[in-house]
């Protein structure tokens, strides 16, 4: 993404009222969750959806800031 798209966008978004852009927000963290697990299960198609799940979550732990 380019500096004019990237303010186009953050222009589009100030337009939005705050319950749109929080209803965005976790949408958009919906849509990368769904990513993150489809990638892993195409990368470890013999396990399981519970197998799956546990290792997004050991992922996803790993990635937390832990500053926060």
């Amino acid at each position: 993404m380019n500096a004019l798209d990237h303010d186009a966008y953050i222009a589009t978004l100030r337009k939005l009222a705050p319950a749109q852009r929080l209803r965005l927000t976790f949408e958009l963290t919906e849509f990368s969750r769904s990513l993150f697990k489809q990638g892993l299960k195409e990368r470890f198609p013999e396990k399981s959806d519970a197998e799956i799940e546990v290792l997004f979550l050991e992922r996803i732990d790993r990635c937390h800031n832990r500053n926060y």
